[in-house]
């Protein structure tokens, strides 16, 4: 092999290396920023989304409580009969049965107790407390959608044998449609705080790298608390209100 075919062969050879070594630095530079894209000159903008609905679904609670001696088997048939009765009346004014729940049954003893002296101011024992009776409660949870007969069934439980009524709340029952809404007022403003910023800092937007997002619930519902309900005729004005859903979203772009 001559002089000149040796020096053609070691310049091939180096540049062989040299493509060779650019295109890894290339590939390890694009592999490294597909898993890391934080790699990438970035920034991040944040846009918030509102959106406010009528609550279209309302949920309170009511109980039947019956207290009496040691009958328990009285006690527990007064009480079904109590709250049967109520339940067959909301089921009259068109609630379905899928919306009435019962949470709790209790049967717990009512004691007596004994006001003893000092221990040491004498040797008698002190009774234990004594067993005199039972009560027993049944709460029942109810949702209504048809908002016109929230007062009317109110009052009609109290009528037909429930003596508490509390936990009146409000809700929407497909909140994801009202965060969905919240949610695409979010990214809108985000996407144009991003357009902004780069036309303020004279850079242009490269990928969408990653969305977060915060919030999208609904806020605290409104309770109104009922109490201890006496019997009576009159109706309750139930105003429902309206309820906020906020949607935070954070997204981060690629600097070009």
């Amino acid at each position: 092999m001559n002089e000149k075919t040796k020096n053609l062969l070691n310049i091939a050879i180096i540049v062989g290396i040299l493509v060779f070594a650019y295109a890894a630095m290339n590939f390890t530079s694009s592999y490294s920023k597909s898993i890391q894209p934080s790699s990438f000159r970035s920034f991040s903008v944040s846009g918030n989304g509102k959106a406010t609905a009528v609550p279209d679904v309302a949920q309170f609670t009511f109980s039947v409580i019956t207290q009496g001696g040691k009958d328990i088997v009285g006690l527990q048939k007064d009480n079904v009969n109590k709250a049967n009765s109520a339940i067959n009346f909301v089921k009259s004014k068109g609630v379905d049965s899928k919306d009435i729940k019962t949470q709790t049954y209790n049967l717990e003893p009512r004691y007596q107790y004994y006001n003893c002296p000092h221990p040491e101011s004498s040797i008698t024992p002190c009774l234990p407390p004594e067993i005199v009776g039972y009560a027993i409660t049944q709460t029942v949870s109810v949702k209504i959608r048809d908002f016109g007969k929230i007062g009317e069934i109110i009052s009609g439980v109290v009528e037909n044998g429930a003596n508490s009524v509390s936990q009146l709340s409000f809700t929407i029952d497909n909140q994801d449609s009202v965060q969905n809404n919240a949610r695409t007022e979010a990214i809108q403003k985000a996407k144009e705080k991003a357009e902004s910023v780069a036309k303020a800092g004279g850079f242009h937007l490269g990928r969408l790298l990653s969305i977060e997002e915060g919030g999208g619930y609904v806020p605290v519902q409104r309770f109104a608390e009922m109490g201890m309900a006496q019997k009576s005729t009159l109706t309750p004005t139930i105003e429902p209100g309206s309820q906020e859903v906020n949607v935070v979203v954070t997204l981060k772009y690629e600097i070009e």
